[in-house]
């Protein structure tokens, strides 16, 4: 592990010994783009509520957002973790928050792959991001629930689905449509899952892999819009938004695609 300078670590060290001050600083960054807060009669900015939902306090006040402001929450932690200056994080801090229930701000659709942890990536903390993993990020029916449960019952306004360079998912969906090659056990079922956005993609260039793996993601992010009920009334209403990001390994930074 590289060392920061004398000062940073002096930061962080004052940050770390008084743990409490991560959730002050996420309050603060979320009041900064205009988040407006009024204690017990906070309101969500996903449209209209029913009274008993409106009456009860969010356990985690910064995780209360439009759609828009989760997005730009969402990047700029991943600008922090680009930069080295991921917050530190200590459980006791929202440990009592999160005993009370969970309001996660952001929905992440990503690969299982373990160099990609969204948490990590995105520098957020228990209970802030509602996360659904496969290998290749594609859609199937048990997290489409999973995402339907995180908006219709958590009121999460935000759903990014993460794809990632050199992803392996895609690479056999590559090798099993252009080569005709057959894998071993469900595999096979996870290569012709992602085998649409193969065929989409029609160059044969070095940048085949990236190509297919954008393509993987924009048309997953559309299914997401338009092919789920509860999704497209909620997208339809604006109450939601749905994104896609690609997670370059090299530098950590994630690129919003769709």
């Amino acid at each position: 592990m590289c060392y920061r300078c004398d000062q940073k670590n002096l930061d962080q060290q004052n940050l770390s010994q008084n743990p409490s001050k991560r959730s002050f600083l996420k309050l603060t960054a979320v009041s900064a783009i205009g988040l407006g807060l009024a204690g017990a009669g906070i309101a969500t900015a996903q449209g209209k509520q029913s009274a008993k939902t409106s009456s009860k306090i969010p356990p985690k006040l910064e995780n209360v957002l439009t759609p828009d402001q989760a997005l730009e929450r969402l990047m700029k932690g991943n600008e922090r973790y680009v930069a080295g200056q991921s917050l530190p994080l200590n459980f006791h801090d929202v440990q009592d928050a999160l005993v009370k229930g969970q309001n996660p701000y952001a929905t992440i659709l990503g690969c299982s792959d373990s160099r990609v942890s969204p948490e990590h990536c995105f520098d957020e903390s228990h209970g802030d991001l509602f996360v659904a993993r496969g290998a290749g990020n594609y859609i199937t029916n048990d997290n489409i629930a999973t995402i339907e449960y995180s908006v219709a019952v958590l009121n999460t306004p935000l759903i990014m689905v993460l794809g990632h360079e050199s992803c392996g998912a895609v690479k056999a969906a590559i090798e099993a449509v252009d080569h005709h090659k057959d894998f071993p056990g469900h595999i096979q079922l996870l290569a012709s899952a992602i085998a649409p956005a193969v065929r989409a993609v029609s160059d044969n260039s070095s940048s085949r892999l990236i190509n297919v793996t954008k393509k993987n993601v924009i048309m997953t992010v559309e299914r997401l819009r338009n092919k789920t009920p509860i999704l497209d009334q909620y997208h339809d209403q604006k109450r939601i938004r749905v994104v896609g990001g690609l997670y370059h390994l090299d530098t950590g930074r994630v690129e919003l695609i769709a």
